[in-house]
């Protein structure tokens, strides 16, 4: 089974490649529009990052292939579900969760934790001596591509003093490339979700095809970490999301006109924990799911506009709209009187209540010491 959640030019060829060498049956299907609806605009409305920065591209995609790499073996009476991600990485972590949340009974085969190959050149040179069509790789790394970004692993970008060299990259140009002058877009959006671009609603994938475009074109969406991965070792990942940087951007900066102080901050908490979800693999988990209808519940007016301009990699926000904002000018601005000063008096002397007790104990003590010395 071979999901295509926008992997460019990865499945030319596969269906016939794979009956070639030995598949009875080969299922290819355009998973992208599920991709977007069910699982990149949850990860939208809910903010996550991994560790402050990877917008979980590959962690996002891979609870949808394994669920319906489940729902295509169960269909036609399989009894062993097979996968090819690496002993070392997250992916066969994502993948068997799931299969464990939908099929248990169902045996799993991971060669690469089977054989004796353990590297990709090794598992080239096994293949072109039994005669597998292979491509061979110009460039010493991997990549790993869906609609969301482009993630890159593996060869030089192992050595941390190294800077990846521009080849690495594939969605976004060299900001010392981008074209002179601010790019300037409008992001719209209804209860959290993009909905168009400029005021004009576009398709989902659509959407999120044209601001790569629009975003890569600009240099923007280069994130270069050493992260923690599930396995417990540490690997430096060289990412690409143009798109989804821009489109996070907006959503942040929509978020803080439409949501209360104490919503926005518990949302940010909640955040952190989402992200682990998703990177460790427990996508179909009850926590998940119930992190899923806390972060429903705080888009419900997180519906505007913003305005966003674009120059060499950067950003900045230039508006934002919504007709649901809690941002008062009357009561914000120092220019009117639209506001009670005496209030303070007694907020801070509340607030400050418990401090003020401290101190006079506390000075009290130190007083009563300093008379009996």
């Amino acid at each position: 089974m071979v999901g295509y959640v926008g992997q460019a030019d990865e499945l030319e060829g596969i269906e016939e490649k794979a009956l070639k060498t030995g598949a009875s049956k080969v299922f290819v299907e355009d998973l992208r529009n599920q991709f977007v609806t069910d699982y990149l605009w949850q990860l939208v409305r809910s903010g996550a990052k991994y560790e402050g920065s990877y917008l979980l591209g590959t962690a996002i995609a891979q609870p949808l292939l394994a669920k319906r790499q489940v729902e295509i073996a169960l269909a036609e009476g399989a009894d062993a579900l097979a996968h090819g991600c690496i002993d070392k990485g997250n992916d066969q972590v994502r993948f068997e969760l799931t299969y464990k949340a939908f099929a248990p009974q169902l045996k799993v085969i991971a060669p690469w934790r089977e054989w004796d190959i353990r590297s990709r050149s090794e598992a080239i040179a096994y293949a072109e001596a039994r005669n597998v069509p292979v491509t061979k790789p110009e460039r010493t790394y991997s990549n790993d591509s869906n609609l969301w970004h482009v993630s890159h692993e593996g060869g030089i970008l192992e050595n941390l003093v190294e800077f990846p060299p521009e080849d690495v990259f594939e969605l976004t140009l060299d900001p010392r490339s981008c074209p002179d002058g601010d790019s300037e877009i409008t992001i719209d959006f209804e209860k959290g979700v993009p909905i168009g671009l400029n005021g004009q609603r576009i398709p989902p994938v659509q959407l999120v095809e044209d601001l790569n475009e629009i975003g890569g074109t600009n240099g923007i969406g280069r994130v270069d970490i050493v992260e923690n991965r599930v396995v417990g070792m540490k690997s430096r990942g060289v990412y690409e999301t143009p798109g989804g940087t821009l489109i996070m951007a907006a959503h942040r900066e929509l978020e803080s006109l439409c949501l209360d102080r104490q919503t926005r901050h518990q949302k940010d908490i909640l955040s952190i924990t989402y992200a682990q979800l998703i990177y460790d693999g427990h996508w179909f988990t009850p926590l998940r799911e119930a992190l899923e209808a806390f972060f429903t519940k705080t888009q419900e007016f997180v519906t505007g506009s913003v305005t966003l301009a674009l120059y060499k990699g950067g950003l900045s926000v230039k508006s934002r709209v919504s007709p649901h904002s809690l941002y008062q000018a009357d009561v914000a601005s120092f220019e009117t009187g639209n506001f009670n000063y005496h209030d303070a008096d007694g907020f801070i002397g509340l607030l400050g209540l418990p401090t003020s007790v401290r101190s006079r104990l506390y000075r009290e003590k130190y007083e009563t010491l300093a008379r009996t010395v």
